[in-house]
């Protein structure tokens, strides 16, 4: 049995992130502020970051300093403790050291320690005073099918990330991602593993009757599947515009230094402090992820908007049933642009629709309680 509210207001959630929460930007720093605030409801929080400002003060944040990628030495470390690079690099001491202090200001048995993806548990299991009774997981999602299509070295380490994600997952009072499929691949091993059906706040709409023939393509280009994405885009965009007066392909989102993309229709607006005015102008998200399509907040923000959205089956994942939507082969990307940019009557109705839907998710609680219900497990 759920102890009362009142008694759980008092526990204690401590969260330990790769990324400083103030100062990064991306889907999964989005997710996290959502997931903080949802467990504020019922119980404290406080976090523990790697940061680039380690003397940066805030109340409720430990920042930890980031230290600098030194891959020969992680290698070395790796092959010793027979670990994957990706949880071997965030084992650092400093994470150690801010754990066993956060331990030791009075844990109770009530507390829990949530690592934000599975090898930020790698410094907490090895602190002294860890209790993995007390140890939660939000998983995201799976980063070996990244390395797996890196060649012959990804698809081997992708199976070491396969065995240090399931490692961790035994390990934990209980685990939770966004991934309906991989939560329960690990059901089916006995592990204690929820299903997180996030959606975002609903947003003001946006007028997509009155709008321009213009796709957006919103992501971080520093991250490889995002880069793919983007090229994939570029390959299919002539075939997208001919013949439609005016369209438009925005890329919205950090790149690497460079060049601008510079193709006729194409605008590259790199980062943005806001995207929200952005968006307003478009017609339709597009999402064409190949591979590794991370936590799809690109495709909540639409939603949460609005805005109608064209996406592959690995840029939405578990959220196309959630939200109704409707993931496009790849021989079928181009049509799909087409309809939406020559039809805006039609895409103002499905974006409607994915308008309300997001509402009625997001009232009716059900991502909300499941964050809840990991927590109190």
């Amino acid at each position: 049995m759920s102890a009362p509210a009142e008694d759980r207001r008092t526990s204690r959630i401590t969260f330990l992130l790769g990324k400083d929460p103030s100062l990064a930007r991306g889907g999964d720093v989005t997710l996290f502020g959502l997931l903080r605030r949802i467990a504020e409801e019922r119980h404290e929080t406080s976090v523990i970051c790697l940061s680039e400002e380690p003397g940066r003060v805030e109340p409720g944040v430990v920042r930890v300093a980031k230290p600098p990628v030194a891959l020969p030495r992680i290698a070395a470390r790796a092959a010793l403790h027979r670990r994957s690079l990706v949880h071997e690099r965030f084992d650092i001491d400093g994470l150690v050291a801010a754990v066993e202090a956060s331990e030791a200001s009075g844990a109770s048995g009530g507390d829990r320690v949530v690592a934000v993806h599975s090898y930020l548990a790698e410094p907490y299991l090895r602190a002294a005073g860890a209790d993995p009774s007390r140890l939660l997981v939000s998983t995201e999602v799976s980063e070996a099918p990244v390395w797996r299509s890196r060649g012959l070295a990804g698809r081997v380490e992708a199976r070491r990330i396969e065995r240090d994600e399931l490692r961790i997952a035994r390990t934990a009072r209980a685990i939770a991602g966004y991934d309906a499929s991989e939560m329960e691949a690990r059901r089916e091993r006995g592990i204690n593993a929820r299903w997180l059906p996030l959606t975002l706040p609903p947003a003001p709409a946006v007028d997509v009757a009155a709008s321009s023939p213009r796709l957006v393509l919103l992501g971080n280009r520093h991250w490889s599947p995002n880069a793919r994405a983007v090229d994939r885009m570029l390959a299919w965009w002539p075939s997208i515009a001919r013949g439609i007066p005016g369209a438009e392909l925005w890329l919205v989102g950090p790149r690497p230094d460079g060049p601008k993309v510079a193709l006729p229709g194409v605008v590259d607006h790199g980062e943005v402090r806001d995207v929200a005015p952005l968006l307003a102008g478009c017609r339709a998200m597009v999402a064409p992820v190949a591979v590794g399509g991370g936590v799809r907040v690109k495709v909540l923000e639409a939603a949460a908007r609005g805005l109608p959205v064209v996406t592959s089956p690995a840029g939405v994942g578990s959220i196309e049933s959630l939200l109704g939507l409707d993931a496009v082969p790849d021989d079928g990307f181009v049509a799909r642009c087409r309809a939406l940019l020559g039809d805006a009557d039609a895409a103002a109705a499905e974006g409607a629709r994915l308008h309300a839907t997001n509402e009625a998710l997001w009232t009716g609680r059900r991502g909300r309680d499941a964050v809840l219900d990991w927590l109190d497990a």
